[in-house]
């Protein structure tokens, strides 16, 4: 049978913490939202999201299109990728090797969002990485951090120098291999991502012209910060959120079950 006819359990709801249920809702409408907008690869990237006092994380059943999540077909794991609660549905846990060591290492991390978008994975196999030419790339810029590429990420000697290379920012550029953004919620690691997918898209149609790229002087770089909690009313992604739920309940309901 394939992972597509199996069906979520009715009440997981019942099973689960309001802050747990909420978390699901919340981690759900993000994997919808990646589809939404044409960063999800197939089946082969993951979101993971911490259960709320608790060191469990939810992650995507294996083998599940992004745009059929729902919050009760989500799979509760430890750091180990172990199942912690009873679920018809496979996980990969090869997929969360990444996201394991950052949540280990990241009491902050509550969200781990790593994306395959061409764009990104472009911009990733450039030697200079993201380029200050946008608006965008200036606020990935004062909170980015790179990773060589060593292969699918399979091996566990690979955590430690991972979480070395990332450190406390919140944009970690995989050379050859995509995004990925830390947040301490959802919502924040989804904007997140919005604005590192937008700064690499600018950067490749840039180049693409082939004129001459007019690059963002270091001292207004140096604004980044600053400015980027300013237009946010210091929210991180709180304020987009609940519009963009909005969006994906016109476009495709149903996340929520």
């Amino acid at each position: 049978m394939s992972v597509q006819a199996i069906k979520p359990p009715s009440d997981v709801r019942q099973q689960v913490s309001q802050e747990e249920w909420q978390a699901r809702v919340d981690l759900a409408a993000a994997y919808r939202l990646v589809a939404l907008y044409g960063w999800d690869d197939l089946i082969f990237t993951h979101i993971t999201a911490k259960v709320p006092d608790t060191e469990h994380f939810l992650i995507n059943p294996y083998g599940m299109m992004f745009d059929e999540i729902t919050a009760s077909a989500l799979v509760k794991i430890d750091l180990d990728g172990r199942k912690v609660m009873d679920s018809p549905f496979p996980i990969n846990p090869a997929g969360f090797t990444i996201h394991s060591c950052v949540h280990a290492a990241r009491k902050d991390a509550r969200c781990v969002m790593h994306t395959h978008s061409v764009n990104g994975v472009a911009v990733s196999a450039q030697r200079e990485g993201v380029l200050p030419v946008s608006q965008q790339s200036m606020f990935v810029l004062s909170s980015l951090a790179y990773h060589d590429y060593e292969g699918v990420a399979l091996l566990e000697d690979e955590k430690p120098r991972l979480v070395r290379d990332l450190g406390e920012k919140a944009f970690l550029m995989l050379r050859n291999h995509g995004l990925l953004t830390v947040g301490s919620s959802v919502a924040e690691a989804f904007l997140a991502m919005y604005i590192f997918e937008a700064a690499c898209m600018v950067q490749v149609r840039a180049q693409a012209g082939g004129g001459e790229l007019l690059r963002i002087p270091t001292a207004v770089l140096g604004l980044a910060q600053g400015q980027m909690s300013k237009v946010t009313l210091g929210g991180g992604g709180a304020l987009a959120w609940p519009g963009l739920l909005r969006k994906l309940d016109r476009a495709n309901p149903g996340y929520d079950s």
